[in-house]
């Protein structure tokens, strides 16, 4: 089922492969973001983590996610959460 995606702050997306596979957990995430159940979601093949209010503490994730092996846009990529709350996003993983 696609997940929706917030318009007012940015949006991590994670393949769930990958996030698998560098052996990352939500506890990990919440070191550095402390999210609520709604900020952490999982859906099929994707992770979606967010709406992320702190861009201070999401600049600092994104370069310790490829230190654990995830390549950004390959494996993660981050949505800015900048369109009109008039459009409404949905992700979901497709597989290769």
């Amino acid at each position: 089922m696609p997940l929706s995606l917030a318009a007012d702050a940015p949006t991590l997306l994670i393949r769930r492969e990958a996030f698998e596979r560098v052996g990352l957990t939500r506890a990990d995430l919440d070191t550095w973001l402390n999210l609520t159940p709604e900020e952490f979601r999982v859906e099929g093949d994707l992770v979606a983590i967010g709406p992320i209010y702190d861009a201070d503490a999401l600049q600092q994730l994104l370069p310790a996610l490829e230190e654990r092996g995830l390549e950004y846009f390959d494996d993660i990529f981050e949505l800015p959460g900048n369109w009109p709350d008039w459009v409404k996003l949905l992700a979901m993983g497709a597989r290769a």
